[in-house]
């Protein structure tokens, strides 16, 4: 059987990712109680046992510190893709579009649906991380904050990206498994045993 063998900095990478989008998630919960998106103080709240940080200051610190720890992650990540080349095999081109539309083999398909994903990532990942810049610092972005119309419609936008987020995770995760098996996806994780 193939070893699915994954160097460690990738399996570094997957877990930093999993760990500061887990403590983003659920301090980004805790700051939203403080004042709801929909329905304003009297909105709609998270229960406790989903939130991170006691209290609005707290949630703030805990979403930061684990948005400067995945953001150097995926900036060495990206420098990894750049020199390692491996951009060329890990993004869409228009071979797997034509895959996709033309191709009756199974795992081509998979492999083609799989880059489209992965490329479509980057405009997933830079929606929460523009909009959470310009909330972070609206005074000096405010020309950012302007291109989401207001406030408010910075803040609805902010909260909706984290849907499609969530669901690029699960889909990257059920196409990698399609493509290579519960061991394809574990050697993300852990090391081959």
């Amino acid at each position: 059987m193939k070893p699915f063998s994954q160097p460690r900095y990738i399996r570094i990478f997957h877990w930093v990712n999993l760990i500061s989008l887990f403590l983003m998630l659920t301090s980004g919960l805790q700051i939203y109680n403080a004042n709801p998106v929909f329905g304003g103080r009297a909105g709609w709240h998270f229960p406790p046992f989903v939130l991170l940080g006691g209290w609005l200051a707290g949630g703030r610190h805990w979403h930061f510190a684990a948005m400067g720890l995945f953001s150097l992650n995926f900036f060495i990540y990206g420098l990894y893709l750049v020199f390692t080349r491996r951009w060329q095999h890990r993004f869409a081109s228009a071979k797997d579009v034509t895959a996709l539309a033309r191709t009756t083999n199974a795992k081509r398909r998979t492999f083609a649906w799989h880059r489209l994903l992965y490329t479509a990532a980057i405009p997933v990942l830079g929606l929460p991380i523009l909009t959470g810049i310009a909330m972070y610092k609206p005074a000096q972005f405010a020309w950012l904050v302007d291109w989401f119309g207001d406030w408010q419609g910075l803040r609805v936008v902010h909260f909706l990206a984290v849907p499609f987020f969530v669901g690029f995770t699960v889909l990257h995760s059920q196409l990698a498994r399609r493509a290579g098996g519960d061991r394809l996806l574990d050697s993300m994780f852990w090391p081959e045993s």
